[in-house]
């Protein structure tokens, strides 16, 4: 069970760090702007529902082993969960109006979010680690 909660948080840690500072880097430096935002868009709600499906499938194992990752595991889905269904659509909402003002401040939020579920990731990864 203990490997199968690292090896689970490891994908989860791993698929966060390339999506965050690798594809959506790398789609914005690839394509003009008017096209890396819709695509940045559609990738977004199937990125979330990675997250959350990684989140709890390691939530799952780390329980009998180590109850505090899985609360960690339990935040971050939970989070996930309301990013998708909250904060993405407000962002959406805010680039379609025009309203820069309103997408810096929620998609800086969506952006420290992504940061803290990528540490608490580490924070359990270390724990199940034993280190």
């Amino acid at each position: 069970m203990a490997e199968i909660a690292l090896l689970g948080t490891a994908l989860l840690f791993g698929g966060m760090v390339l999506y965050a500072f690798g594809f959506a880097a790398f789609i914005f430096s690839a394509l003009p702007a008017d096209a890396a935002g819709p695509v940045i868009r559609r990738a977004f709600p199937h990125f979330y529902l990675f997250v959350l499906a990684a989140a709890v499938l390691a939530g799952v194992f780390a329980t009998p082993v180590d109850r505090p990752s899985a609360l960690v595991l339990a935040a971050v889905a939970a989070s996930t969960v309301l990013a998708r269904q909250v904060l993405m659509p407000a962002v959406n909402a805010a680039t379609d109006a025009g309203n820069a003002r309103r997408f810096k401040a929620l998609h800086g939020l969506s952006v420290l979010l992504t940061l803290a579920h990528i540490g608490a990731a580490g924070v359990v990864i270390l724990r199940l680690a034993g280190a």
